[in-house]
């Protein structure tokens, strides 16, 4: 067991514990209908995956089960792989599935790929995870009608939705409405209470004493009394459901880190993503042998047990055990709990993927990554859910690349009154400071060339200062491109000096000659020691 699992005494995690499993169980049994897959699914995956992470993880927190966008990927790769919805063979495609997640992401943890989790920028993220929570409710209200359509995306569902209304179940309805009044106050009220938990304990006693299921609502059925069996993964089914994993790793293994760094206590360890990755991948890999689904760090459940005192990953070994608790006791009565109150659920708490102030929190500091959030919403909702993956790490890596290829450039000058460089200060007539920011390198190269003559041939200068205090590496395109430059100016009576070089930009112009071919009275150790340089000999 880790250092995270020893600190602090028993009674704030056993607290912790029991309320994030008031608010895990439910949910956890909601999102396994997502995915398409009994309710039970949903304690296994709170059951196993949790006590592996507590044994593995480096966040002291992190409450590893079922979430929300897990469900989705799951129930859009399950519904490939599995079409005709057979219950056996779900299961099967299931274990593999869970399996291939956490051996991938175990993978990547001996590749050390821990940085993949930057890989999806926040605004991308945000628009992603948007257009997941819409999905999701579209994909949740049949339920709460006691409608069944057939998915064939989002727009055609809606027309489907339309077109069946006239079938709506009224009692199904009733119980919907109630579920929901119920958990949208409660929520209101008492965020990351146990609301779920009564609400679900309501809706069991009243289908119980009021017949519910005779009446036409859809309950959830049969869920074995006994912790889940042995289930062996399916080797014919890697192919097929490789692309989905990896996928599902990748956003299990971004959620997982986002959380467990928005809830670590600065008296905490540092969270360790390569070790995230064999943790969560262990997770998912045990529990793939016992019927769960794939399982990442939830931020909501997080929330509770941060909220409510705990410590340690002794709260998620509580949680794990109040799941074993209900399998052996209590799986006969959530048999009866209706579909539509886990619908509800999953509303609920799905609906809150979508966060318009965060867009517009996006769109007024940059009009451009704004784009991108809703590039990636778009994408989930016209091309799905695992297609929206692929969207959002392609826009993610077009933003960063077109960021690198346009790297900022500033025009340096002294300070008014004093002997100091500032951006944008006043120069002496005939000479021109730049001062570009970060990397160069072959994508930007040719910009930062371009964007510079431009600013030459503005000023009308006959010296330009290359300031390359801001530049911590140049590559050898770039040391190209601007010998070539240096070449241009002097053909048109510009003369180019360099200022501030760090060590490691110095060597590698000088390994190229560049800097011998200048000469030491072209070179400066600051952009200030240039300008004073060029006043002396004006």
């Amino acid at each position: 067991m880790t250092s995270s699992t020893s600190a602090g005494g028993p009674g704030p995690d056993l607290v912790a514990g029991l309320t994030a499993a008031a608010v895990v169980l439910p949910k956890s049994m909601a999102y396994a209908t997502v995915a398409g897959l009994p309710a039970g699914v949903g304690l296994y995956t709170a059951f196993v995956p949790m006590i592996v992470y507590a044994l593995l993880g480096s966040s002291r927190v992190l409450s590893v089960s079922s979430t929300t966008t897990l469900a989705i990927l799951v129930a859009t790769q399950l519904g490939l792989t599995v079409p005709d919805g057979n219950p056996a063979r779900l299961i099967t495609a299931t274990a593999t599935l869970t399996a291939l997640t956490g051996g991938l992401l175990i993978l990547a943890s001996m590749l050390r790929l821990g940085f993949v989790a930057n890989l999806i920028s926040a605004p991308v993220l945000t628009g992603f995870k948007a257009g997941i929570g819409l999905v999701i409710v579209l994909d949740q209200v049949p339920k709460l009608l006691g409608l069944h359509i057939t998915k064939q995306g989002f727009f055609l569902d809606i027309l489907s939705l339309i077109r069946d209304l006239p079938a709506t179940s009224m009692a199904t309805l009733v119980v919907a409405a109630g579920a929901l009044a119920a958990l949208i106050a409660a929520e209101r009220k008492w965020p990351h209470s146990p609301a779920a938990l009564a609400i679900v304990g309501a809706a069991i006693a009243a289908s119980w004493l009021l017949g519910l299921e005779a009446r036409g609502v859809a309950v959830v059925g049969h869920i074995p009394q006994a912790l889940p069996a042995l289930t062996l993964p399916d080797r014919d089914l890697v192919l097929a459901l490789l692309p989905g994993a990896a996928g599902i790793a990748l956003m299990s293994f971004t959620e997982s880190i986002a959380a467990g760094r928005a809830f670590t206590d600065p008296a905490d360890p540092a969270i360790r993503p390569d070790r995230e990755l064999l943790a969560i991948g262990a997770a998912n890999l045990a529990g793939a042998f016992f019927s769960a689904m794939p399982a990442g760090g939830g931020t909501s459940q997080t929330a509770v047990v941060r909220a409510v005192g705990g410590r340690t990953q002794k709260a998620s070994l509580v949680t794990a055990a109040m799941a074993a608790a209900v399998m052996l006791l209590f799986a006969p009565m959530l048999g009866m709990l209706p579909n539509a109150v886990l619908a509800a659920v999953v509303i609920v708490y799905s609906a809150a993927l979508v966060q318009p102030a965060d867009f517009a929190a996006i769109l007024r500091v940059r009009r451009m990554e704004y784009v991108w959030a809703l590039v990636a919403f778009l994408g989930v909702i016209l091309f799905g859910t695992l297609q929206g993956i692929v969207i959002a790490i392609m826009v993610s890596l077009v933003g960063l690349a077109s960021q690198a290829a346009h790297p900022s450039i500033l025009v340096i000058g002294r300070k008014a009154g004093a002997d100091e460089e500032v951006d944008g200060g006043a120069l002496p007539a005939g000479l021109l400071v730049v001062r570009p920011l970060g990397r160069l390198f072959f994508a930007n190269a040719e910009t930062v060339s371009a964007r510079v003559r431009g600013l030459v041939a503005e000023s009308k200068a006959r010296v330009l200062v290359m300031d390359l205090s801001r530049v911590f590496d140049i590559e050898f395109s770039a040391i190209q491109a601007l010998d070539a430059g240096i070449a241009r100016f002097e053909r048109e009576g510009v003369t180019v000096w360099l200022a501030g070089m760090n060590p490691t930009v110095a060597d590698d112009l000088g390994a190229y000659g560049l800097t011998g071919r200048l000469g030491e009275g072209r070179i400066f150790g600051t952009a200030l020691g240039a300008i004073r340089a060029f006043e002396a000999g004006a």
